[in-house]
């Protein structure tokens, strides 16, 4: 049992031992040990059809090479195969050559290392992998350990929405939208349902590549959630003849405390003592939240239930109550509700007919009194002598001395 055991165990380890030859045989394969030339460039990049793209690079040499920057220097993009001695016709870009066959141009310094490409007019067809190769001589050398995989797509690519900080109300968050910008000579433009004309700033990458963003800082409330934020990419192409454009949206999560809580009875007409109603207690909250029913006492509130509903018996008194209702962000409370009965109802109107019956008979009454006062006044008010022609004499006696003359 033990020899089988140690045999299985040889042909295991010998198995892997091949895995791992293989393995590192194809990766030596694909990548030589130590390869002329190195360049730093995007692994992978996406362009849109009819527009331009920007390749950054740098490169460089094995040390022990004699690469010269004093040289005339040449760069070459081949496409497919690395091995540019096998297949020298997929070179379709050499910048010793007047026509090429791809629409391509170094913009970099290559004598700085700078192996910087703009790929223009682009189409689907020049999807590929691309290998650099510099020609400095005698120094010639193929970066076959770094290849570029450039896919052209036929549609714009949809930019993208994103959002720093908590989506709670009275936060304050900044939302930007951001499109990839392979063409920095014709970028896209964005816009969004957030703000009108919004300013549209370029920038450049880690990675030496481009995007173009909009931002808009805003504090939110209640009514934020459930909106949809839409923002469209629009990418000039063909020299600007044609636009492409792509869309994204978002909707917003907003949590809030309880908003619009209030208390509602069922049946909501007057019953008999003794009778039960429902009481329902209604708010808007996110996340979820708890309800709590409180009664009114000479002591002050005291939580009678939990739940958004709760049953009570109606009693010949009146009780008042209310819900309060919490969430992690907050609470609020609903107005009291009076619970009364028919009887107790027939009863103050009973006392309040009265009341009001016996503030009538007083206001009568003082009327009345009024209406004296003023007829007496009026009557022990003397009569004013009346004379056409006469001057009537405010000087005391001067009554007496006209009655004398007659």
């Amino acid at each position: 049992m033990m020899s089988v055991i140690a045999v299985q165990s040889v042909k295991m380890v010998t198995a892997n031992m091949l895995l791992s030859v293989f393995f590192v045989s194809g990766a030596l394969a694909a990548c030589p040990y130590n390869p002329g030339l190195f360049i730093t460039a995007p692994k992978n990049m996406e362009a849109l059809s009819g527009s331009c793209l920007r390749i950054p690079c740098n490169f460089r040499a094995k040390p022990d090479e004699e690469f010269k920057s004093a040289r005339k220097t040449f760069g070459v993009w081949i496409k497919s195969s690395k091995d540019f001695a096998k297949y020298p016709q997929n070179v379709i870009f050499n910048s010793s050559w007047e026509h090429n066959l791809y629409p391509m141009k170094i913009t970099g310094d290559l004598s700085q290392k700078n192996c910087t490409t703009l790929f223009s007019s682009l189409i689907t067809k020049h999807t590929d992998t691309y290998y650099f190769r510099i020609e400095n001589w005698p120094f010639r050398s193929t970066a076959e350990c770094d290849p570029l995989q450039i896919t052209v797509r036929g549609s714009a690519p949809r930019p993208r929405i994103e959002i720093s900080g908590d989506l709670k109300e009275k936060e304050s968050v900044t939302i930007s939208c951001s499109a990839s910008t392979p063409c920095p000579h014709s970028p896209p433009k964005l816009t969004w349902n957030l703000q009108q004309d919004p300013h549209n700033n370029i920038e450049e990458n880690t990675d030496q590549t481009f995007t173009t963003k909009i931002q808009k800082t805003i504090t939110l409330s209640d009514t934020h959630d459930g909106f949809t934020i839409s923002c469209s990419a629009t990418y000039p192409v063909n020299e600007g003849r044609e636009v492409k454009t792509a869309e994204e949206r978002k909707t917003l999560s907003v949590s809030y405390a309880p908003k619009n809580t209030s208390v509602s009875i069922s049946p909501s007409g007057l019953v008999s003592a003794g009778s039960w109603v429902n009481l329902t207690c209604s708010s808007r909250a996110k996340p979820p939240a708890s309800f709590s029913w409180f009664k009114n006492s000479k002591d002050g509130a005291i939580r009678v239930a939990k739940g958004k509903f709760y049953s009570v018996s109606v009693t010949s008194v009146t009780d008042d109550y209310h819900c309060v209702v919490t969430n992690v962000l907050g609470n609020q409370t609903s107005s009291w509700i009076n619970l009364r009965s028919a009887e107790n109802s027939d009863s103050s109107l009973i006392w309040a007919s009265a009341l009001g019956g016996i503030i009538l008979i007083l206001i009568i009454i003082i009327c009345l009194a009024v209406c004296i006062r003023c007829c007496k006044t009026k009557h022990q008010t003397p009569q004013q002598p009346q004379s056409q022609g006469a001057e009537v004499l405010d000087m005391p006696g001067s009554w007496d001395v006209v009655r004398n003359q007659f």
